[in-house]
């Protein structure tokens, strides 16, 4: 929960810096002329990646053999993943691994490294995504941003696959002193696991969902601009929230905070000649309609679950068993 607040007075700070940079009393201007039903489309559309990036998790939990958790169980537990967004790389999100483990009895290494498959499908999704951009918009940018994240996958996929770099990668923790020796058996069921879930043909269908659930809030991104005047294509503010977003999942800081906000608010006025008012006030409410949005329907998520899991509230893992 700390880091959580810590993460809300930065993304807050990052905010009230960008408001300053750009000109409050502009800002303010513009946002008295906007048409906040397009703030409601853009909650609505990211309600649509949150399903699909649902979907991909039931898949997950039917290619591992996990069955016998009721659906309204799983949505919940998906859904409470969403408390822990704000972290790098959004690792905290094996925060749901334990809540299964604990409402369901699953073990923790089966299922954590549903995390690192969905990370490596959500790259091959935004890949193809500014794919689309290199090839429709001719940004000199899109193909440097292309290649880094085909460059990611490619890389991940070599560890993954490879059984001799995932041995010796093992051997070398079991040799470590202490409980790091214990680890070995856990980090290999996790690694099978990972293993069953990355194979080629196991990545079309959560590819594809990721390529949906994307596009889903590059559309938030243009609702939301048009609820400014402004006109940009909807295939350019798709492109530009995919660039922005692979940027901030690439480097390790929590929710892509500073990151993703630079790289999105920098492309809308110099490539797609946005107002600097505009492209601000557009990139602050797309945050909160993606990111921080997210993040409250994952606390509301998590109080239904303990309500129906009386287990969770009388545990304190409910709140600090999440992994730090």
């Amino acid at each position: 929960m700390r880091r959580l607040l810590a993460a809300m007075i930065l993304a807050l700070l990052i905010y009230a810096a960008f408001t300053v940079w750009s000109g409050y009393r502009e800002i303010a201007s513009r946002l008295s002329e906007f048409s906040w039903s397009s703030f409601a489309a853009a909650c609505a559309l990211a309600l649509g990646n949150y399903l699909l990036r649902f979907f991909k998790w039931e898949y997950y939990l039917r290619r591992l053999q996990i069955r016998g958790v009721p659906k309204t169980d799983s949505l919940l537990i998906f859904l409470s993943g969403f408390v822990l967004s704000v972290t790098p790389g959004k690792v905290g999100e094996v925060f749901k691994s334990l809540l299964l483990f604990q409402t369901h009895k699953v073990p923790i290494q089966r299922t954590a490294p549903i995390v690192v498959a969905d990370r490596l499908t959500d790259t091959i999704g935004v890949t193809l995504l500014i794919a689309v951009g290199l090839k429709g918009l001719a940004f000199r940018g899109a193909l440097t941003w292309a290649l880094i994240g085909a460059g990611l996958v490619l890389a991940c996929m070599i560890v993954i696959m490879s059984r001799a770099l995932s041995e010796a990668s093992i051997k070398l923790v079991e040799r470590l002193p202490g409980p790091f020796r214990r680890l070995g058996p856990k980090i290999r069921e996790s690694w099978e696991s990972l293993r069953v879930m990355t194979s080629p043909g196991a990545l079309i269908i959560p590819a594809v969902l990721s390529v949906g659930a994307w596009a889903f809030e590059g559309i938030a991104l243009c609702a939301i601009l048009r609820g400014f005047g402004s006109s940009l294509p909807m295939l350019t503010s798709v492109f530009f929230y995919s660039t922005a977003t692979l940027a901030g999942g690439v480097i390790p800081v929590p929710g892509g905070l500073g990151v993703t906000e630079s790289a999105l608010n920098g492309q809308l006025m110099m490539l797609g000649g946005v107002d600097q008012a505009v492209a601000t006030a557009s990139m602050i409410l797309v945050r909160f309609a993606t990111l921080w949005f997210a993040v409250l329907i994952g606390f509301v998520a998590l109080a239904v679950l303990r309500l129906l899991h009386p287990e969770l509230r009388a545990s304190p893992e409910g709140d600090q068993g999440a992994p730090k």
